[in-house]
């Protein structure tokens, strides 16, 4: 799936699930970091497979994205302040993740980022507050 049709899927899924109005651009932007991210690693590591993007409104919104690409020590990085983000030390592979880990952060209140259960790979698991109607 591309990136961009990830974002436009996303966001009607979202507004269809109900996701407040005011949310939509932040699920709209998050889907489109994570996919981003995912595919750079994808193509950093010369991976052939497809990234995994899987929607759910069961009881809230959720949005899975899953690459295939191994798993990065910089995974750490989401956890770094912003001054630290700017160490000249970092890899830029490693200052990409941990910049786009520290934005999905500042999209979602809830982000779960977490190596995939069977083989190589993160899994960043994303969630929104639905209204049912």
């Amino acid at each position: 799936m591309h990136v961009r049709t990830a974002r436009l899927v996303g966001v009607a899924v979202a507004r269809r699930a109900g996701v407040a109005e005011e949310l939509l651009d932040e699920v709209r932007l998050a889907i489109g970091e994570a996919c981003t991210r995912a595919v750079a690693l994808h193509n950093q590591y010369g991976l052939a497979d497809l990234v995994t993007v899987e929607m759910s409104d069961s009881e809230a919104y959720s949005v899975r994205v899953i690459d295939h690409a191994p798993i990065e020590a910089s995974v750490g990085l989401a956890k770094l302040p912003p001054d630290e983000l700017a160490d000249e030390s970092l890899t830029d592979e490693a200052l990409t993740t941990g910049v786009g880990f520290a934005l999905l952060a500042g999209f979602v209140d809830d982000l779960q980022v977490r190596p995939v259960e069977d083989g190589l790979g993160t899994e960043v698991r994303m969630v929104w507050p639905v209204r049912r109607r």
